[in-house]
């Protein structure tokens, strides 16, 4: 009878350990299943906030004829990032059609993601710069936009690098402003040699200081004082950029989703892209990026010396070699290794 108590006894043991590992087990499982839900409601809700924010350029208005394009050889993307800024100081008899606030191109950038995903480098174009434009002579780089809108833009950059632009977008400084109170402030790294006052009164000293939104603001629009004027304002809305990202890809700000959902909101009203970047695309192209936030090279596109055109403007004239050297570089895929050896 002992024996059979005793027996009886180790099977009721081992029962109640199968029904608390299968508690346990279960537990985890919900436990699991309700984060994974959790989380693709996250991403629904980012979804949801970007596709009812951003606006999408027509599809005819923002790639030229495909017949001459450049062809593609790779996977890697390049992205035509069009900057715009009401009341950032330059182009104001300017009308460009489809560009947030329906204003004045103040910044120009070709984004290039390598076919690897691990970097990110971003040349500015000067706005100033004397390119030829097809069908329309020979103007500054940013009359394509109010003589034929974001295709003469693209056909013009794809003739200049002989590279093809896969994606348009077009982004009101006033977006990166937002991201800037969102965020609390940022810290911005001041290149130029000197101390400097802008007609707002703010000061910057050369080095890294902590900026709110209106003195990024200010920032990011003087130029009046600097020699070689819009270069320096392009070195400074480098600058910004570079320290808003930074601090948006913060560990402290992606594991925060009320941070998050706040900064899409912010910035997407302020974004305007071509009709194949809606979220899911953007989603994936981020999770492709996600080890590229510490290798993000911004830099300028060396010009020759300046002079006047024909007509009289103020200009930038082609530094051709320099030219000839990176649109070789981003075709082959070597513009990092371009970027670091010539230090820009």
């Amino acid at each position: 009878m002992a024996e059979e108590t005793v027996e009886t006894a180790r099977q009721r043991r081992k029962k109640r350990s199968r029904i608390t590992i299968g508690i346990v087990l279960g537990s985890l499982v919900i436990l699991v299943a309700g984060a994974l839900v959790a989380a693709l409601m996250y991403l629904n809700s980012l979804s949801r906030s970007y596709e009812d924010n951003v606006q999408t350029f027509a599809e005819e208005d923002v790639f030229p004829d495909e017949e001459g394009r450049p062809a593609k050889d790779d996977d890697s993307i390049n992205v035509l990032l069009i900057g715009s800024d009401d009341h950032g100081g330059s182009g104001e008899s300017e009308d460009l059609p489809r560009v947030p606030q329906g204003g004045r191109s103040d910044t120009m950038m070709l984004v290039h993601i390598p076919e690897d995903r691990d970097s990110l480098q971003v040349m500015s174009i000067p706005r100033d710069l004397w390119v030829e434009v097809p069908e329309h002579g020979w103007h500054k780089v940013n009359a394509p936009l109010a003589l034929g809108g974001i295709a003469l833009t693209v056909d013009t950059l794809e003739g200049l690098f002989d590279v093809r632009i896969d994606h348009v977008t077009s982004v009101d400084m006033l977006g990166f402003i937002g991201l800037v109170e969102a965020l609390g402030g940022v810290d911005v790294n001041s290149s130029y040699s000197e101390a400097f006052t802008t007609g707002e009164g703010h000061t910057f000293e050369p080095g890294v200081q902590h900026m709110d939104s209106e003195q990024a603001l200010s920032f990011v629009r003087h130029r009046a004082t600097f020699p070689d004027g819009d270069l320096q304002r392009v070195r400074n809305q480098q600058a910004f950029i570079r320290a808003v990202v930074q601090e948006s890809l913060s560990p402290s700000n992606l594991t925060n989703p009320g941070q998050v959902q706040d900064m899409v909101e912010t910035f997407s009203p302020h974004l305007v892209v071509d009709d194949t970047l809606d979220a899911r695309a953007v989603g994936s192209l981020a999770w492709q990026m996600r080890g590229a936030a510490g290798d993000i090279q911004l830099f300028t596109l060396p010009t020759g010396d300046s002079g006047r055109s024909p007509d009289g403007q103020w200009i930038w004239n082609q530094d051709t070699q320099s030219m000839a050297e990176i649109s070789e570089a981003l075709n082959d895929g070597t513009l990092q290794e371009y970027v670091d050896e010539r230090d820009l």
